[in-house]
């Protein structure tokens, strides 16, 4: 990612309880909110457009079991499960998305949201770059 993609990640986190409709669909990343149960809550043009799943089709859907199965592995799922139970979540790592029509490889952010009880989905096109390089320190 680059510098303005990894100053809008920043952005995004400190911003996260706050943020609008309009904000989160202007972000250069994709974003999903999920509830505790892995319930689609929120859901950004920019991740629609990398998916090809448009947001009435993916909200108030389990995102490991009916939209996105190839992450109910432990690698992604798993994480989200233990990051849920401890109330404490924030990681990045590299990840396949076996989308039929769209697949990618791509670097994924998981956040806990303690205010909320959600964990927020960061998708970023992997570039070829580590994890640091794409997202920045943050």
């Amino acid at each position: 990612m680059g510098s303005a993609a990894a100053a809008s990640a920043t952005y995004f986190f400190t911003r996260v309880d706050s943020i609008s409709e309009e904000e989160l669909d202007s972000l250069p990343h994709g974003v999903i909110q999920l509830d505790a149960e892995g319930v689609v809550l929120r859901y950004n043009a920019f991740e629609s457009g990398l998916s090809g799943l448009s947001k009435p089709k993916v909200l108030g859907k389990n995102f490991f079991k009916q939209i996105a199965p190839c992450t109910d592995i432990q690698q992604f799922y798993g994480r989200f499960r233990g990051g849920v139970a401890a109330g404490q979540l924030h990681c990045t790592f590299r990840f396949h998305f076996a989308f039929e029509r769209n697949p990618r490889d791509v670097t994924v952010t998981l956040f806990y949201n303690e205010r909320d009880k959600t964990v927020w989905v960061l998708v970023q096109p992997f570039e070829g770059r580590t994890t640091e390089e794409a997202w920045g320190r943050l």
